[in-house]
């Protein structure tokens, strides 16, 4: 794993990460509730503090130690997605151009307000947004420009190998099934596999080195 990237787990299946800038540290999600002491942990232990706060989407597995968080670090900088911030008010809507699929999964809102919101092709630090609607209709994946890392929020899942999650699959059903609309997410994994990333940082799994033909197989059994 590259020196700037630190997994973090929750149960071995729930993954935050902490990216090392100059300035300090992003946190890219949050994990379930009552992670925020394991985070601020692993925070210290590399010796920098978190300056801000990114997540991929706002599902309860992703931004459900936010509001802890928020509170135990004043002035932390918070960033979500123009259209994921709906999602942290509860508001399941959909605009007229989307797909009108039903949102699922855990959304549990939080009392946090981001500090801005982000649109693909925006900076957060090292990190490049990359719209990967379809999971939500704000889901975003990050790509690291200094190391091609892609932390890919739940585009893919590494759990029993690496897998779209556009259909209910084993050994890891549950992401599949919190996704909004499977169609627009395997555009997503297709459009992702396309950056070419060196690795892949899933928010469930391990993260995988020289991924692609990995993903390619991926793609391919979703597109099946």
């Amino acid at each position: 794993m590259p020196t700037n990237l630190t997994q973090l787990s929750r149960f071995g299946f729930v993954n935050a990460y902490l990216v090392a800038e100059d300035d300090g540290l992003t946190l890219v999600d949050t994990m379930l509730p009552r992670s925020a002491k394991a985070i601020l942990r692993a925070a210290d232990a590399l010796g920098a503090p978190i300056v801000r706060i990114a997540l991929t989407h706002a599902h309860g597995d992703h931004i459900g130690s936010l509001d802890e968080l928020a509170a135990a670090l004043p002035g932390v900088e918070v960033l979500i997605s123009t259209r994921d911030e709906r999602l942290l008010d509860k508001d399941k809507s959909l605009d007229p151009g989307e797909r009108q699929s039903k949102v699922r999964g855990s959304l549990p809102g939080a009392k946090t307000r981001p500090t801005r919101t982000f649109a693909t092709g925006d900076m957060v630090g090292s990190l490049e947004v990359v719209a990967a609607p379809g999971h939500t209709p704000g889901h975003v994946a990050f790509l690291d420009r200094r190391d091609a890392t892609l932390l890919c929020g739940d585009t893919f899942t590494t759990i029993g190998g690496v897998a779209t999650t556009n259909k209910i699959r084993l050994p890891f059903p549950l992401a599949s099934m919190a996704t909004w609309d499977g169609p627009t997410e395997l555009e997503s994994a297709r459009a992702l596999r396309a950056l070419e990333p060196a690795r892949l940082a899933p928010g469930h799994g391990k993260v995988v080195d020289a991924p692609l033909a990995a993903m390619d197989a991926a793609i391919a059994k979703g597109e099946a």
